[in-house]
């Protein structure tokens, strides 16, 4: 009883940091894992087997794949094609929807809606629509998406690791297909045919993007008697106390875009800077510098802040991003990355006063002044995704062979896994492997594609789903809603089972929830005396059911500031599809996993 009164203290606690989020999900984990073996609950042989577990080695080996297969440019060939004309936007909604799905079944699901982003920014505002009328289906679509195949998202491995427990038979790969592919069909439906009525159009973005800063951009010229002659850039907060950011010189004609922090100027020198009005005073009265020209027109701006070797792109931050938290200062931007912050919108509101103080939250969306040679090495170091679409060739064919081995590969262990020669691990991690040595991608490719706070989170939660079976916890839960058993029939309390899951799965991570619902499913089953089947299922697809709040899926927030949306917009579509998916997804599951 004391076990069980330890392990329900440790996960109610994690619940709460997980809503309450000023600790990383990973780090709360990882606490709570650490009380459970510190009070002998777990012993440390169960406590770490967690980095050993299936699910952690075939999310790990999904993320090289993927990024692999990305690499080779075969997906971008695919998602190009969705940014042919057509003028009815139902059916650009359709293919964004139906092609986010596919990927997601066979990918990430962050990893497909990172794909898909670009392009559907690109044809709204190409389509003179608002991109909030096109965001939200996608991101939902990258969940649905996860419905269709093993590895479509870790709580579907997580649930089939449950399954062999139970019944000795982990769920093969496509055994989720058959549900899988007629709750995106539903979602795809009920999109099309409500979601212009249930989605709240924001206002469109002009054709500079969603960002405004002319007015707070100014020239300056370095005169002769000015005080910052022979002085260096970072003497304007050094000196002067001054948060200036220096976007741009002129001198002689040439434009030095990004100059360093340690760069000299010298008299004659044109600044573009960004600062607000007061500072804008300050600066010229306590450093004598002359005032050329105040509140730049953005279209004129941007050629200066642009070149050969820098440009200004727009990226929207993940939730694993090393930025949350921080300000640009603590996290040296300028001298580490050799980026610019410009600009930040948050939720639609733009900001770009005293960034240097600006602590960023996840799903805001910055502006920023960068190398074009390492652009693609920033996105993935701040763990960002690119607002602005891929630059792809369609008319390019791939030259090397080289190209098509990641996705033949992946092919392979694919049958592989199906046929049964291979579990899902030792294929996927087998195919990982090859890629590296066969050089398709470098070692370093390899680590960096693997999301490490992911896997630490997955590696940390599953413990506890074993110290809640182990502890008797999940049968204490299950003893509780066998009461509703009396009452109601084995259907219906599939229904409550999901409509449970569907509320975790909204409020907290889809892994904690999978990892917290499977034993339950199992224990109530067992109870019953029913197959533990149709129940593990019903929580595989409520988990990625997360459609009500921002929060309950990382591709919900990447989409919150880029489409305008409040945090009280998702539940307009995602309740409906919420029910949609209980009313024909149970009848389905026990149709094909009897009771």
């Amino acid at each position: 009883m004391i076990q069980q009164i330890i392990v329900f203290g440790v996960i109610i606690f994690t619940l709460i940091m997980f809503i309450d989020g000023r600790i990383r999900y990973e780090f709360v984990s990882m606490l709570g894992l650490l009380v459970l073996t510190l009070t002998g609950i777990l012993n440390a042989e169960e406590a770490l087997a967690g980095f050993s577990h299936p699910a952690v080695i075939t999310v790990t080996s999904v993320l090289v794949i993927s990024s692999a297969i990305i690499k080779s440019g075969m997906i971008e060939h695919l998602v190009v094609i969705l940014n042919r004309k057509t003028n009815n936007p139902s059916i650009m909604v359709m293919g964004l929807m139906l092609v986010t799905a596919f990927l997601s079944a066979f990918m990430n699901n962050v990893g497909a809606l990172a794909l898909i982003l670009p392009v559907a920014l690109r044809i709204a505002k190409d389509s003179k629509l608002s991109p909030s009328g096109f965001l939200m289906p996608v991101a939902f679509a990258s969940l649905l998406g996860g419905m269709v195949t093993l590895i479509g998202t870790p709580p579907n491995l997580i649930v089939s690791n449950f399954r062999q427990e139970a019944l000795g038979m982990p769920f093969e790969f496509f055994d989720f297909a058959p549900i899988g592919i007629v709750m995106v069909v539903v979602g795809v439906l009920l999109t099309i045919l409500l979601g212009s009525k249930l989605i709240p159009i924001r206002k469109s973005q002009d054709e500079e993007g969603i960002f405004n800063i002319g007015e707070y951009l100014s020239e300056v010229v370095i005169t002769e008697n000015s005080k910052m002659v022979g002085k260096k850039i970072r003497d304007f907060y050094d000196i002067f106390k001054l948060e200036v950011e220096v976007l741009s010189i002129i001198r002689n004609k040439y434009n030095i875009v990004v100059p360093n922090a340690n760069e000299t100027l010298l008299s004659g020198d044109e600044l573009i800077i960004k600062t607000d009005s007061l500072e804008l005073a300050d600066l010229i009265k306590r450093t004598e510098t002359s005032l050329k020209g105040a509140k730049l027109d953005f279209l004129e701006s941007v050629p200066l802040l642009k070149s050969e070797d820098f440009n200004l792109v727009e990226v929207v931050l993940r939730e694993d991003s090393l930025l949350i938290g921080r300000t640009a200062i603590e996290v040296k931007l300028r001298n580490r990355y050799n980026v610019n912050l410009v600009a930040v919108s948050r939720k639609g509101s733009i900001s770009v006063e005293r960034l240097k103080s600006f602590r960023f939250r996840p799903g805001d969306v910055l502006l920023l002044q960068a190398p074009v040679s390492i652009i693609q090495d920033i996105y993935h170091k701040l763990s960002c995704l690119p607002l602005a679409e891929r630059s792809v060739n369609i008319n390019t064919k791939p030259k090397k062979f080289e190209q098509y081995l990641p996705l033949g590969l992946f092919f392979i262990a694919i049958i592989l896994t199906t046929v049964g020669i291979f579990p899902v691990q030792v294929s996927f991690s087998a195919v990982a492997v090859i890629l590296v040595i066969s050089k398709l991608i470098t070692p370093r490719e390899f680590y960096d594609a693997i999301e490490w706070p992911t896997v630490l989170l997955l590696a940390t939660l599953l413990p506890l789903g074993g110290a809640f079976q182990k502890s008797g916890a999940s049968y204490t839960i299950a003893s509780v809603l066998m009461n509703l058993s009396n009452i109601l029939s084995p259907a219906w309390m599939i229904v409550v089972l999901m409509i449970i899951t569907m509320i975790l799965t909204n409020t907290i991570s889809n892994y904690a929830t999978a990892v917290l619902m499977s034993p339950i499913a199992v224990s109530l089953a067992g109870s019953m005396g029913l197959s533990p089947d149709p129940f593990l299922m019903g929580v595989c697809i409520a988990c990625s059911a997360a459609f009500l709040t921002p929060i309950g899926h990382q591709s919900n927030l990447l989409v919150m500031g880029p489409g305008g949306y409040k945090f009280t917009d998702y539940w307009r579509l995602g309740l409906p599809l919420s029910a949609l998916i209980i009313a024909v997804g149970t009848p389905l599951i026990l149709m094909l996993w009897p009771l």
